[in-house]
């Protein structure tokens, strides 16, 4: 007698399929930071070349204002029933405005949303928008959840950068504030073909929060000093070639995992660090600079908010047809995290 496996249905997909992002309106030119420069040994270094803009959050605007107003575009085009109904809500702040408490149950509260999830993720840095994909689309599979909503911010440019000590320093310019939400179903809409993360612990301390100048006081104590996100010079040569190396790897991996080849790729999205990462990014996966979306020069390095604001920017100026191929990569802080994923576009704006 033959004995057969119960049949199992299929795990419904999950699909990203829509994202709106945000830029404060404060444009800033580099010449803003030149006045200030100061002699610096690490100002000739690929990692902190320049973009010719970036935009600053204003004194007075919080975590939770940039994720409303980086929603609104999605509220226009979905409605605010479709959105009422999000389930899961994830969000990565820079810096947040309370550090004892995430930006989530504000945002929650601001949206109208009532969410079974709410989740303030802190790690993945400039990796987050994939992190954050695949720990909602983890969620939508094994819950009854049907959608939620993601949002990165970056908000330290213009809060952190442009303190009086820090802002001569040679990255001082590199950062820009902003903010990218995406909206994920359960559907076969804009299937998320696969995700990879990858953990590196090992590169976990080659990043600091410290004072500038040097002290060793906590962040929270009174006392001299400004603090300041930062490596020392030996350990950016390390972080260049992690970064060379992390952010192909992770993508060729997810190629790998849906069976398609780097060449096969329409449109590759990563965080925007420097323009030499991005070359050396599009290079490794022989891809052209129209595949890969540059949004460098206008917004400067806007960490985890870089995937989903370079990824609105392309979509919104018609450069992803539906039915593309969209990988998304990414790596963060000094390499303790790598994430990339791919996605089946359908979020491509109605003619």
């Amino acid at each position: 007698m033959t004995v057969r496996a119960p049949m199992t249905a299929p795990l419904p997909a999950v699909s990203l399929v829509d994202v709106a992002s945000y830029l404060p309106e404060n444009r800033v030119p580099t010449e803003y930071f030149t006045q200030f420069a100061r002699s610096d040994r690490m100002a000739k270094n690929v990692m902190f070349r320049s973009p010719r803009y970036r935009h600053h959050v204003a004194r007075d605007e919080t975590a939770v204002d940039m994720v409303e107003r980086a929603v609104a575009p999605l509220i226009d085009r979905h409605g605010a029933d479709a959105m009422s109904g999000v389930d899961v809500l994830l969000t990565h702040t820079q810096l947040p405005d309370n550090p004892v408490l995430g930006s989530g149950p504000e945002v929650a509260r601001r949206l109208g949303l009532r969410p079974d999830w709410v989740i303030d993720v802190h790690n993945s840095g400039c990796a987050s928008f994939v992190q954050m994909m695949a720990l909602a689309r983890t969620i939508l599979l094994s819950t009854d959840a049907t959608t939620a909503l993601i949002a990165a911010t970056q908000n330290c440019a213009g809060q952190v950068f442009t303190q009086t000590a820090i802002r001569g320093l040679a990255h001082a310019p590199v950062p820009g504030d902003g903010c990218g939400v995406g909206l994920l179903t359960k559907s076969d809409d804009a299937p998320i073909l696969g995700i990879e993360c990858h953990t590196h612990p090992e590169f976990g301390g080659d990043m600091t929060f410290e004072a500038v100048p040097v002290s060793d006081r906590k962040y929270w104590e009174p006392g001299r000093g400004q603090v300041c996100v930062g490596f020392t010079e030996s350990k950016i040569t390390k972080v260049f070639a992690r970064g060379n190396r992390l952010v192909p790897e992770v993508a060729l991996a997810v190629c790998d995992r849906i069976g398609v080849q780097s060449t096969e790729v329409d449109t590759l999205v990563t965080n925007q660090p420097n323009r030499l990462f991005l070359r050396n990014w599009r290079e490794a996966m022989q891809l052209t600079p129209e595949q890969h979306p540059d949004t460098f020069d206008e917004c400067g390095n806007l960490f985890g908010a870089g995937i989903p604001v370079t990824l609105d920017t392309a979509n919104r100026d018609g450069r992803i047809g539906n039915g593309s191929l969209v990988l998304m990569a990414a790596f963060a802080h000094a390499g303790d995290f790598a994430g990339a994923a791919a996605v089946r576009w359908g979020a491509g704006p109605t003619p």
